[in-house]
């Protein structure tokens, strides 16, 4: 039998900036948006992280999507 995968849920988290450590380094923090589309394009969402970072006051760093699947054995 075949196990197939099927993705519940998606998130995007922003890496945001919240401060800097002892040597001055920045420090950075997790931002999530939840519900996002499971089928939603790669470009689109990251074309949404864009936006978001262009009304933050912090600077930011990376994107990532969060996706949580089910395992179905066929």
């Amino acid at each position: 039998m075949a196990v197939t995968k099927s993705i519940e849920t998606a998130s995007l988290s922003i890496e945001v900036q919240s401060g800097t450590d002892k040597a001055g380094l920045p420090v950075y923090t997790k931002k999530t948006f939840s519900s996002v589309k499971t089928d939603a394009a790669a470009q689109n969402v990251y074309d949404v992280a864009e936006a978001i970072k262009g009304v933050m006051e912090a600077k930011t760093r990376d994107y990532f999507i969060n996706e949580s699947s089910s395992l179905v054995n066929a």
